[in-house]
């Protein structure tokens, strides 16, 4: 069988939101790509056998004292490298070109007029438009290195030493407003790391079969499931691979959307025949979330009663060994590694209890959300399950700002199933990465029907994103925000007040808590 990640691109992190991006734009060519730390040595790069390698951008100068550096071995290393934005400063820095601070710095768009294609610019016009983000500006090339493009303001916008295999680029192409930069990194995969067009669904999937029959042999599989995309894709997954070895456990933890229960057991139970495990843990959950404040004691109090609720299941089919979870590759990195900061802990990440019982089988844990749901349409899952919109595994616990009570749930519930219900009449359910409702466990004075009220506000959040690494706030139009507002005050008691929030990620994230 091919291996699908037989030509890994490392993507080194130097601190910004930029590495995802780029990461994702790489597989977009069906190429593998992973982040690495900055300061990963030579050794342990190696042993990742990368055919290329991208150095992100980043918030630093490399002027400054104690500023990002790689491995200075890496250059010599022979493996095709690509510096964007901080990367291709850090590697003039390094390489004995110059990197100064310009009078006037240059961000969003901007002109860029190339003298020659080179490797990079070739199949796209000498002059297009880019985006940029920086202060810092490379002011004169290594030796060895040709300049193949500028701006106004950044002089050595592009620059190329083929004879090295090290190329460089100011500006960032892995972003939409870039108009070619789609095509620079093809460019850069195909003709530079002359990479394997390796990474495809079918490859994935055949692959995980693979690593997941000989992982779990002859025993028998819990997989946690939920009702979203990311658990029911992982079910299908291992189900394919394993058969009736699998069964899936649905807790009712009392946190989730209005008929997610029914919807898990008619499709998982009654349309594809997997045994089917449903646990009543509603009271379970509030007792323990009682006073509870705190966004990250929620999802720890959550996540280890998850894994204590399904080693108790265990004992009831004869001690399943492995635990399937739905962990995405943004989870991970979300949750921090060893050198990238930790945003939130996610519940099935960050959350685990360290002496559970289970190994577990994560089969999406290198995968972006729109992989996963290539995948699940691959798999043959209903389309409207694998589009349905991310759903967090704490429930409606992390969308009430304060303590979770039964009244609150119950409040938000209603409210949610108003806010989903409108935006599918108004068509808008696949434009929108997530549309939900937050409660905020505060009160405000209103009138209604001419008397004075005390009661919550709802806050609607709507975004639009490719990977909900970074996402922007959704252009509602007025009269759908109009139906939702009116029928949310006019249907669930206790809300007098709806709000909109115009916050993009970053500097919020999209979920409150």
């Amino acid at each position: 069988m091919h291996d699908a990640r037989s030509s890994l691109v490392a993507v080194f992190d130097f601190g910004a939101q930029y590495a995802q991006l780029i990461a994702r734009r790489v597989r977009e060519h069906h190429v593998y790509s992973e982040i690495v730390p900055a300061n990963i040595g030579l050794e342990e790069l190696l042993e990742l056998n990368p055919k290329g390698i991208i150095l992100s951008g980043g918030p630093k100068s490399v002027n400054e004292p104690g500023s990002p550096r790689i491995d200075k071995r890496i250059f010599e290393s022979g493996i095709p490298i690509l510096g964007i934005c901080y990367g291709a400063q850090l590697i003039a820095a390094e390489l004995g070109g110059v990197v100064a601070r310009n009078s006037k710095g240059e961000y969003g768009r901007v002109d860029l007029v190339a003298k020659e294609h080179g490797t990079l610019l070739s199949h796209s016009p000498l002059s297009q438009s880019v985006w940029m983000s920086h202060f810092d500006a490379i002011v004169e090339a290594p030796s060895g290195f040709s300049v193949t493009a500028s701006t106004s303001n950044a002089p050595v916008a592009v620059m190329e030493d083929s004879a090295r295999a090290i190329y460089a680029v100011q500006y960032h192409p892995e972003v939409a407003h870039t108009e070619y930069g789609h095509q620079l990194l093809g460019n850069f995969l195909s003709e530079a790391v002359k990479a394997e067009a390796s990474w495809t669904s079918y490859s994935i999937i055949e692959q995980s079969l693979e690593a997941i029959r000989s992982q779990v042999g002859a025993e028998r599989v819990i997989c946690a499931l939920s009702g979203g995309v990311d658990s029911a894709v992982a079910a299908a997954l291992v189900h394919e691979a394993v058969g009736d070895k699998l069964v899936c456990v649905f807790v009712d933890t009392g946190l989730m959307r209005s008929g997610e229960r029914e919807t898990v057991e008619r499709t998982f139970r009654d349309q594809f025949k997997i045994e089917l495990i449903v646990v009543e843990a509603a009271e379970k959950f509030y007792q323990l979330l009682a006073e509870v404040t705190d966004p990250e004691s929620k999802r720890k109090i959550i996540g280890n009663t998850f894994i204590r609720i399904f080693e108790e299941v265990s004992h009831e089919i004869k001690g399943a060994k492995y635990l399937v979870q739905g962990t995405l590759y943004p989870d991970v990195i979300e949750s921090g590694t060893k050198d990238a900061a930790k945003i939130k802990s996610h519940h099935n990440v960050g959350g685990l209890p360290d002496d559970m019982d289970f190994e577990l089988i994560e089969p999406l844990r290198l995968l972006f959300k729109d992989e996963v749901r290539s995948i699940g349409e691959e798999l043959g899952l209903p389309e409207a399950m694998v589009w349905r919109q991310p759903f967090p595994g704490p429930g409606l616990a992390v969308r009430i700002i304060g303590e979770v009570t039964h009244e609150r749930v119950e409040i938000l519930r209603q409210a949610d199933a108003i806010v989903q219900e409108e935006i599918e009449n108004a068509g808008l359910t696949r434009s929108l990465w997530q549309s939900f409702a937050v409660l905020p466990a505060i009160r405000s004075v209103g009138v209604m029907g001419d008397e004075r009220t005390y009661a919550y506000p709802i806050v609607l959040r709507a975004v639009t994103s490719q990977d909900a690494m970074t996402a922007d706030w959704a252009r509602l139009p007025y009269e759908v925000l109009e139906s939702i507002s009116s029928r949310v005050i006019a249907e669930v008691p206790g809300v007098n007040r709806v709000v909109y929030d115009i916050t993009s990620k970053p500097p919020g994230t999209i979920e409150w808590e």
